[in-house]
């Protein structure tokens, strides 16, 4: 059973900094391919990154890259998104995503992502 819940989001100024967690309650956290995606107002969700089983592998989307960082804490069930120097398009509502795709590295299209957290809102202030 795979049940994400996210937490972490808020209302901060352009360049400030926010770091978002999501915990897996299920017991096979491991097993999961994780990543983060976002959708704003009117738009698709959109992939913005992600960390394969044992987080030696990465993916961005090149509008975070350089500027936001993912990671994962097996032992305690956890992906963070450690998002700095943010911007008013950064604004949208932040998803935690579990795949159990067989790939080694994580993969970055929506379809792949079987499980969904609930979302924390992101508002970036210009």
């Amino acid at each position: 059973q795979v049940q994400l819940v996210e937490s972490g989001g808020g209302l901060v100024q352009a360049g400030g900094s926010l770091r978002l967690s999501c915990v897996n309650s299920g017991r096979t956290f491991s097993s999961y391919i994780m990543g983060w995606f976002r959708q704003a107002p009117g738009k698709e969700r959109e992939f913005v990154a992600a960390i394969s089983r044992s987080g030696t592998l990465t993916n961005y989307a090149d509008s975070v890259k350089g500027r936001f960082t993912i990671s994962r804490d097996n032992a305690k069930n956890t992906v963070y998104l450690q998002m700095n120097s943010l911007e008013p398009e950064d604004t949208a509502v932040y998803y935690c995503g579990a795949s159990n795709s067989p790939r080694t590295a994580p993969p970055i299209l929506r379809w792949n992502y079987g499980y969904w957290g609930q979302g924390t809102q992101v508002t970036v202030s210009s």
